[in-house]
């Protein structure tokens, strides 16, 4: 294809595709957004699951080693991948506020809100990799009920970061 039909395509990369208010939005940029969401949405599930395997670990029966390594063993190798998902998510989204300015500026509150919960998010994913050495360790003194209860944080901090995303209420 020419450069001349990517152009009118708008898939010519630095194009502006799209205006939107006072805001251009470039194809690449368009690109980088929608990676960042599929790497986020990539981390949030394993977020979601790893205190899942949490529970099912501590109601694992005493003298059950095999279903104990096993559960162990998909609890280190979900971490170790929603650990290598983070990072792209992370960095897009630094690409995204730092050099095409989304969230900065006056009246953009809301980004400055929505940064305290990616770093609350990043502490409890944090605490899963301390709560997954205990578990390897045999240390933890939690029950599956604190466990289920654990398993909720990521989606309360999912539904806040999602509707100050959109509606930008402050």
């Amino acid at each position: 294809m020419t450069a001349k039909r990517l152009l009118a395509l708008g898939l010519w990369p630095g194009v502006f595709f799209a205006c939107r208010g006072t805001r251009i939005y470039t194809v690449a940029m368009l690109w980088i957004k929608a990676l960042h969401i599929v790497f986020i949405a990539s981390w949030f599930a394993g977020l979601f699951y790893l205190p899942r395997i949490f529970v099912n670990l501590a109601m694992v029966a005493q003298g059950s080693a095999a279903e104990r390594e096993r559960l162990l063993l998909m609890s280190r190798k979900l971490y170790r991948f929603m650990t290598v998902l983070a990072v792209p998510a992370l960095a897009l989204g630094l690409v995204l506020w730092l050099y095409y300015g989304i969230g900065r500026g006056p009246g953009q509150g809301w980004m400055h809100a929505k940064l305290g919960i990616v770093v609350l998010l990043l502490g409890y994913h944090h605490g899963c990799g301390v709560i997954l050495r205990k578990f390897e360790a045999g240390t933890i003194q939690r029950s599956h009920i604190w466990f289920r209860w654990f398993n909720e944080a990521p989606v309360l901090m999912m539904l806040a970061a999602v509707c100050l995303v959109v509606v930008k209420p402050f």
